[in-house]
């Protein structure tokens, strides 16, 4: 061994002088390998003296040894390791009994009623073969145990369970698990050949007439069960395992799903009875929901309270309500989450156990391999992989439709509690701030590509050129995916100071909240906005980042106070600098607000004004603040009944779009002149010209369905169908009302009530004179 180290040292010596000799700390060491600090301690001061083999192999790659020192290292674990007693001799029977079943047992009835049907059907030829898979404690063993008791009578040959011990160091081995169910069989030892293949194939010759069943629980990995699997005969075998065993060909696969709460309800009823449940209802819901409806979680939280029979259901609540004391409280005896979980982080290699730990650091409810590969500081290839590999451990959810990927609620405590023990404060922060950075920028350059005033359609500036969103139909899909993590990200960049990079973010972000107005996040992101604008003394960003959270509190969250406040102070400061285009908006944002607080003659004053403070100006930007104000007011002054005079404005606006504004877009043209048209329409229905109002009507919406402007076309269908309905054309006018409503509905607006009401008119008209629609 090399610089004299003896190969016959214990291994926390062994360690300890491998680790000097490689000049590294403890922790680093612990990092390298993936282990924790505490870990590396307790082995070189002999409190711990044998770890497993995968940790051994990754402490030799971190120390960079070779063959032989690696091997000595290994060696001296084994000395280390308990060993489970044998008997001299083995027992000439092994009877592999079922287990006791679960008189409380609860749920699964679509899964029982699928193995039912195998049962009753069995194929000689094909002897069916179920796999039970699932995340750690959602009761696959006890599940298992108790569909083997329900078919217990189509098997007369036998039941037979036999425990893989899959999450152990050393799981049992094919040939181990072959001679003890051969001998369960009814074979006699020296009839039980010696070698694994001659005993599968002797297994299968046994049950080619032999109707048994076989439970084999907790696998590892396929090729411990493959050799176990009969070839014909009229068997049923269940194999359980928290893999999902993807490579065994032609099984049934019965993947457990959590419970729902009614069902984690009832499982809590049938342990502490239904007179504690009834007394204290809402509590029985809220600890099933902090217990994530996992039937261990759920169970233990039971058996707590079966053994305190005079403890409120209320008290225990109020402990699982601590999220940094929910796994700690979640113990009953020998049972515990945290330690089902711990069994199967602990076989996982060490890149895949970073993965699952900073993956605990993503914002939102799911999280994409990019985020993980960031906050891992892991290749994105890598990330996938070890993802994938997380989900088939059941240790994260993927979604069935994209390549995300989510946590269970006491699996997300258990990794951030992995995250604190093992990395540490400090990789913590780094890792956020790191990622905070990446989709900061990737954001800003993805929103940018629907800045009407740029009209670039790749700008500059995202981290990954290579990867990055190809066009705005990718863009869109990438800020939506990830709104969580770059929304999280501008909260963090304003924390830490980075104000230019939140008011590029948020400028950037500007057209893109048009499209997506029933987000209720806008709000915050132009106050974030304004902050970081005071923080570096820009009185101009100051202002239009007010004017746009006036809008974001009118348009998404129709807080109209607040929009107004909002509008007023952008009003000041615009004046203080001088800056008309400003002023216009904000007059014009503040009209809105007045007008939804029922304000209306207050509302025309201000729009007005604003028209009167643009009218002046010469800029592109100035012209789509005119038309802006225009529109609106003509909107108001035909409220007021005075539609004639909005056609006049209106018709205004028109002859400005047809004069065209050098810079801008035909895109950004071609929506105003659309909102023009809508606006147009509703005053020729106004002014009883019906007709011409359909005509421009649907001109518009066509216009805002071919935009993808989900927030504006259904507005206009709505007005559509009002004209429609006018026309006394009710089946067109229905059907234009009912997609209006289900849009509305999806986009919160306060419109939906509008079209739910003249729905009812329509049918009422349908339906015709003498009845009712209530």
């Amino acid at each position: 061994m090399g610089d004299g180290i003896p190969a016959t040292a214990d291994f926390g010596r062994q360690l300890r002088a491998l680790r000097t000799h490689a000049g590294l700390t403890q922790e680093e060491l612990a990092h390298a390998a993936g282990v924790s600090v505490r870990a590396v301690a307790d082995l070189e001061r002999g409190r711990a003296k044998g770890p497993q083999r995968r940790t051994v192999q990754a402490m030799a790659e971190a120390l960079g040894l070779d063959a032989d020192d690696a091997q000595n290292l290994e060696r001296a674990a084994q000395l280390g390791r308990p060993r489970p007693r044998r008997s001299a001799t083995p027992p000439a029977y092994d009877t592999l009994a079922l287990p006791r079943d679960i008189q409380d047992f609860t749920a699964r009835g679509p899964a029982l009623a699928e193995l039912v049907t195998l049962a009753e059907n069995t194929d000689p030829g094909h002897p069916p073969v179920v796999v039970i898979s699932g995340q750690p404690g959602l009761g696959k063993t006890s599940f298992a145990v108790h569909a083997a008791h329900h078919l217990a009578a189509h098997f007369p040959d036998g039941q037979f369970a036999l425990d893989l011990h899959g999450m152990n160091p050393e799981p049992t081995a094919p040939r181990e698990a072959l001679g003890r169910l051969l001998r369960a069989l009814g074979l006699a030892e020296r009839a039980v050949p010696l070698a694994t293949d001659d005993r599968s194939g002797l297994l299968r010759s046994v049950l080619r007439e032999r109707r048994v069943l076989i439970l084999l629980d907790n696998a590892v990995d396929e090729s411990q069960v493959r050799p176990l699997l009969p070839g014909a005969g009229p068997s049923l075998t269940i194999v359980t395992s928290r893999h999902t065993l993807a490579g065994l060909e032609a099984v049934h696969r019965s993947e457990l799903a959590l419970l729902k709460r009614e069902e984690a309800v009832q499982l809590l009823t049938r342990i502490i009875g239904t007179k504690r449940v009834q007394e204290e209802a809402q509590s029985a819901r809220d600890l099933v929901d902090l217990c994530g409806h996992l039937p261990l979680a759920v169970r233990i939280a039971g058996q707590r309270l079966a053994g305190r029979p005079h403890e409120h259901l209320g008290k225990l609540v109020a402990q699982l309500d601590v999220a940094g004391r929910r796994l700690d409280t979640l113990q009953a005896g020998g049972l515990r989450v945290r330690a089902a979980f711990a069994l199967s982080y602990e076989q996982l290699p060490p890149p895949t156990r970073t993965l699952l730990r900073r993956a605990a650091l993503a914002a939102g409810t799911d999280f994409s391999p990019e985020a993980a590969a960031l906050l891992a500081e892991q290749p994105i290839e890598e990330a996938a992989r070890c993802a994938e590999e997380l989900a088939d451990a059941g240790l994260l959810l993927p979604d069935p439709g994209t390549e995300r990927y989510r946590f269970h609620d006491l699996l997300r405590l258990f990794a951030a509690e992995r995250l604190s023990d093992e990395d540490g404060a400090a990789l913590s922060e780094a890792a956020q701030d790191r990622t905070a950075q990446w989709m900061l920028r990737r954001a800003t350059a993805a929103a940018l590509r629907f800045d009407a005033a740029r009209h670039q359609d790749a700008p500059d500036g995202d981290p990954d050129p290579a990867r990055a969103p190809a066009d705005r139909a990718q863009a869109r899909a990438w800020l939506e995916a990830e709104q969580a993590q770059w929304f999280e990200a501008l909260r963090r960049s304003q924390a830490t100071g980075r104000h230019q990079q939140v008011l590029d973010a948020a400028e950037a972000m500007h057209w893109f909240s048009d499209l997506t107005q029933h987000w209720e996040l806008w709000p915050e992101v132009f106050q974030l906005a304004v902050d970081a604008a005071r923080a570096l003394a820009s009185r101009q960003d100051e202002v239009v980042h007010l004017n746009y959270l006036a809008w974001a509190h009118n348009t998404c969250v129709y807080d109209h106070h607040a929009a107004l406040q909002a509008a007023g102070t952008a009003l000041a400061v615009a004046r203080e600098i001088d800056d008309q285009l400003q002023m216009g908006w904000a007059l014009g944002y503040g009209a809105a607000a007045l007008y939804r607080l029922g304000r209306l003659d207050e509302a025309i004053v201000w729009l007005q004004d604003s028209a009167a403070c643009l009218s002046g100006q010469t800029s592109p930007q100035s012209r789509l603040a005119e038309l802006s104000t225009l529109n609106i007011l003509g909107n108001y002054l035909r409220e007021s009944g005075r539609a004639e005079e909005a056609l006049a404005i209106h018709r205004r606006s028109e002859a400005i779009c047809r004069t065209g504004m050098p810079g801008q877009s035909p895109e950004l043209i071609s929506l105003y002149q659309a909102a023009i048209r809508q606006h147009l329409g509703n005053d020729l229905a106004a002014l009883g010209q019906r007709s011409d109002a359909e005509v421009s009507l649907r001109k518009a919406l066509a216009t805002f369905e071919a935009a993808q402007m989900l927030s504006w076309s259904e507005p206009a269908r709505l007005d559509l169908a009002l004209v429609l309905r006018q026309q006394a054309r009710y089946q067109e006018a229905r059907e234009e009302l009912l997609a209006a409503q289900d849009s509305l509905g999806e986009l919160n607006s306060p419109r939906q009530a509008e079209a739910a009401a003249e729905l009812r008119e329509v049918d009422q008209a349908i339906a015709g004179p003498g009845t009712s629609c209530s």
